[in-house]
């Protein structure tokens, strides 16, 4: 039932784009076009689950037992960039228009904050493997429902007239900040 919790809280409670309001650069830059925002979400939901899983396992079978935890965030960015080289030479020959929406956003997976963030949230929780696998999993589709959802929300201010003086961006973060306090009211549910 913990392992429930810990993907529950991952996705609503302690939604990595909303609490922490990591990876807010593609979040609000990809979230115009529901279908893009999507593909994007299933990318950083692939990208996190698997190098979450990397991470822990070399953090844990290599840099730990050879004394080198110093080592660790060059390490993790490393197995974030090959990971994200890998999807995107698949998306490149398997799906060349949500490669190309994508544009110069899906290089910059490597560098999203959220991913990383996932990975050295389960080391500082000391998360087992399976846990982190979990947390990492559960992270990337609470990153993926907000992204969808600001998609939804933006698709519908075409038919609003919001002030001019806060712009795009200004009317986004104010969006996301709205659906953080919804996500809050999840927060006596189960929480990280």
């Amino acid at each position: 039932m913990t392992l429930v919790l810990l993907v529950f809280a991952s996705v609503l409670t302690s939604n990595i784009a909303l609490t922490y309001f990591l990876g807010m650069c593609p979040f609000v830059t990809i979230s115009r076009n529901i279908r893009v925002a999507a593909g994007m979400g299933v990318a950083v939901t692939s990208v996190m689950t698997i190098t979450a899983a990397a991470n822990w396992a070399i953090n844990h079978l290599v840099l730990i037992p050879l004394g080198l935890e110093f080592l660790q965030f060059l390490v993790f960015i490393i197995m974030i960039a090959a990971l994200v080289q890998v999807i995107e030479i698949f998306l490149d020959r398997f799906s060349p228009g949500l490669y190309q929406a994508f544009g110069i956003f899906l290089p910059l997976i490597t560098v999203n904050c959220a991913i990383l963030g996932a990975s050295l949230f389960a080391m500082l929780r000391s998360y087992n493997f399976v846990e982190t696998l979990l947390f990492g999993f559960g992270s990337g589709l609470g990153w993926l429902l907000a992204i969808v959802m600001m998609g939804g929300l933006r698709k519908k201010l075409v038919f609003s007239d919001p002030p001019e003086a806060f712009g795009a961006s200004g009317i986004t973060a104010i969006i996301a900040g709205i659906m953080a306090l919804a996500f809050i009211g999840f927060t006596g549910v189960a929480s990280l």
